[in-house]
Protein backbone atom coordinates (compact mmCIF):
# COMPACT_ATOMS: atom_id res chain seq x y z
CA UNK A 1 0.00 0.00 0.00
CA UNK A 2 1.46 3.31 -0.79
CA UNK A 3 2.20 6.01 1.68
CA UNK A 4 1.30 9.02 -0.70
CA UNK A 5 -1.00 10.95 1.68
CA UNK A 6 -2.94 11.45 -1.39
CA UNK A 7 -3.28 8.34 -2.85
CA UNK A 8 -4.38 7.11 0.75
CA UNK A 9 -6.78 9.94 0.64
CA UNK A 10 -7.91 9.00 -2.68
CA UNK A 11 -8.59 5.31 -2.15
CA UNK A 12 -10.84 6.30 0.96
CA UNK A 13 -12.61 8.24 -1.44
CA UNK A 14 -13.31 5.28 -3.54
CA UNK A 15 -14.64 3.08 -0.29
CA UNK A 16 -16.57 6.07 0.50
CA UNK A 17 -18.47 6.92 -2.96
CA UNK A 18 -18.79 3.10 -3.20
CA UNK A 19 -20.86 3.16 0.24
CA UNK A 20 -22.94 6.16 -1.23
CA UNK A 21 -23.96 4.59 -4.04
CA UNK A 22 -24.77 1.14 -2.79
CA UNK A 23 -27.09 3.20 -0.31
CA UNK A 24 -28.41 5.34 -3.20
CA UNK A 25 -29.01 1.95 -5.13
CA UNK A 26 -31.08 0.03 -2.16
CA UNK A 27 -34.28 0.99 -2.84
CA UNK A 28 -36.98 2.61 -0.59
CA UNK A 29 -37.99 -0.17 1.61
CA UNK A 30 -34.93 -1.68 2.35
CA UNK A 31 -34.33 -0.14 5.99
CA UNK A 32 -32.36 -2.57 7.16
CA UNK A 33 -29.79 -2.47 4.18
CA UNK A 34 -30.41 1.24 4.44
CA UNK A 35 -29.19 1.50 8.29
CA UNK A 36 -26.30 -1.43 7.76
CA UNK A 37 -24.85 0.77 4.74
CA UNK A 38 -25.18 4.25 6.84
CA UNK A 39 -23.64 2.67 9.89
CA UNK A 40 -20.55 1.83 7.23
CA UNK A 41 -20.63 4.96 5.96
CA UNK A 42 -20.40 6.86 9.52
CA UNK A 43 -17.59 5.10 9.99
CA UNK A 44 -15.67 5.80 6.98
CA UNK A 45 -16.34 9.02 7.34
CA UNK A 46 -15.26 9.58 10.99
CA UNK A 47 -12.55 7.65 9.91
CA UNK A 48 -11.26 9.57 7.21
CA UNK A 49 -12.26 13.51 8.34
CA UNK A 50 -10.12 12.13 11.56
CA UNK A 51 -6.59 11.77 9.68
CA UNK A 52 -7.28 14.41 7.80
CA UNK A 53 -8.09 17.15 10.53
CA UNK A 54 -5.75 15.66 12.40
CA UNK A 55 -2.49 15.03 10.00
CA UNK A 56 -3.36 16.32 6.64
CA UNK A 57 -4.98 20.09 6.98
CA UNK A 58 -2.55 21.29 10.19
CA UNK A 59 0.80 20.03 7.86
CA UNK A 60 -0.49 21.64 4.54
CA UNK A 61 -1.71 24.45 6.90
CA UNK A 62 2.01 24.68 8.00
CA UNK A 63 3.67 23.94 4.64
CA UNK A 64 1.75 25.67 2.09
CA UNK A 65 0.48 28.83 3.92
CA UNK A 66 -1.07 29.66 0.61
CA UNK A 67 -3.87 26.76 0.59
CA UNK A 68 -4.76 28.54 4.27
CA UNK A 69 -8.53 29.29 2.74
CA UNK A 70 -8.85 26.11 1.54
CA UNK A 71 -7.78 24.12 4.43
CA UNK A 72 -10.32 26.52 6.74
CA UNK A 73 -13.09 25.83 4.04
CA UNK A 74 -12.55 21.49 4.33
CA UNK A 75 -12.89 22.35 8.71
CA UNK A 76 -16.65 23.43 7.80
CA UNK A 77 -17.38 20.59 5.36
CA UNK A 78 -16.19 18.50 7.74
CA UNK A 79 -18.15 20.56 10.32
CA UNK A 80 -21.94 20.57 8.06
CA UNK A 81 -20.67 16.61 7.50
CA UNK A 82 -19.60 15.77 11.40
CA UNK A 83 -23.52 17.22 12.44
CA UNK A 84 -25.20 15.66 9.62
CA UNK A 85 -23.41 12.19 11.05
CA UNK A 86 -24.23 12.89 14.77
CA UNK A 87 -27.72 13.16 14.06
CA UNK A 88 -27.48 10.08 11.53
CA UNK A 89 -25.77 8.19 14.34
CA UNK A 90 -28.79 8.69 16.53
CA UNK A 91 -31.67 7.62 13.73
CA UNK A 92 -33.52 4.73 13.01
CA UNK A 93 -33.43 3.67 9.06
CA UNK A 94 -37.47 3.73 9.20
CA UNK A 95 -37.13 7.27 10.57
CA UNK A 96 -39.22 9.76 7.77
CA UNK A 97 -35.92 12.11 7.44
CA UNK A 98 -33.50 9.42 7.47
CA UNK A 99 -33.26 8.74 3.57
CA UNK A 100 -33.09 12.69 2.94
CA UNK A 101 -30.81 12.87 5.61
CA UNK A 102 -28.25 10.51 4.21
CA UNK A 103 -29.16 12.02 0.89
CA UNK A 104 -27.90 15.68 2.35
CA UNK A 105 -24.58 13.98 4.18
CA UNK A 106 -23.68 12.28 -0.09
CA UNK A 107 -24.32 15.35 -1.63
CA UNK A 108 -22.01 17.51 0.61
CA UNK A 109 -19.55 14.80 1.12
CA UNK A 110 -19.21 14.33 -3.24
CA UNK A 111 -18.91 17.87 -3.64
CA UNK A 112 -16.10 18.29 -0.83
CA UNK A 113 -14.30 15.03 -2.28
CA UNK A 114 -14.19 16.78 -6.18
CA UNK A 115 -13.04 19.96 -5.04
CA UNK A 116 -10.33 18.13 -3.19
CA UNK A 117 -9.94 15.94 -6.01
CA UNK A 118 -10.12 18.25 -9.20
CA UNK A 119 -8.67 21.55 -7.33
CA UNK A 120 -6.56 21.02 -4.07
CA UNK A 121 -4.76 17.70 -4.98
CA UNK A 122 -3.09 18.74 -7.36
CA UNK A 123 -1.83 22.00 -5.79
CA UNK A 124 -0.58 20.14 -2.28
CA UNK A 125 1.36 17.68 -4.97
CA UNK A 126 2.94 20.46 -6.36
CA UNK A 127 4.08 22.13 -3.12
CA UNK A 128 5.00 19.56 -1.54
CA UNK A 129 6.63 16.49 -3.31
CA UNK A 130 7.02 13.16 -3.14
CA UNK A 131 9.14 13.04 0.15
CA UNK A 132 6.80 15.12 1.96
CA UNK A 133 3.38 13.40 1.09
CA UNK A 134 4.72 10.15 1.67
CA UNK A 135 5.94 11.07 5.09
CA UNK A 136 2.28 13.04 5.91
CA UNK A 137 0.81 9.76 4.65
CA UNK A 138 3.01 7.16 7.05
CA UNK A 139 1.83 10.11 9.67
CA UNK A 140 -2.01 9.28 8.46
CA UNK A 141 -1.51 5.49 8.42
CA UNK A 142 -0.06 5.87 12.47
CA UNK A 143 -3.35 8.27 12.97
CA UNK A 144 -5.45 5.90 11.02
CA UNK A 145 -4.84 2.99 13.72
CA UNK A 146 -5.91 5.51 16.78
CA UNK A 147 -9.00 6.96 14.63
CA UNK A 148 -12.18 6.87 16.16
CA UNK A 149 -14.81 4.27 14.03
CA UNK A 150 -17.94 6.01 15.49
CA UNK A 151 -19.00 9.79 16.49
CA UNK A 152 -19.21 8.41 19.80
CA UNK A 153 -15.87 7.52 20.51
CA UNK A 154 -13.62 10.07 23.06
CA UNK A 155 -11.58 11.03 19.71
CA UNK A 156 -14.53 11.96 17.33
CA UNK A 157 -16.76 13.45 20.51
CA UNK A 158 -15.12 16.22 20.99
CA UNK A 159 -14.83 17.20 17.00
CA UNK A 160 -18.08 16.32 16.99
CA UNK A 161 -19.70 18.42 19.77
CA UNK A 162 -17.39 21.11 18.58
CA UNK A 163 -19.22 20.99 15.52
CA UNK A 164 -22.59 21.05 16.90
CA UNK A 165 -22.15 23.97 19.41
CA UNK A 166 -19.92 26.10 17.04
Amino acid sequence: MSTDAIVMLKDDHKQILRAFRAFEGAGDAAHKTKGRLVDQIIELLTVHTYIENEVMYPRVRELVPDLEDDVLESYEEHHVADVLVMELAGMKPEDERFTAKTTVLIENVRHHIEEEEDEWFPQVREALGRKVLQEIGAQMAEARKRAPRSPAQPGALKKTVDAIIS
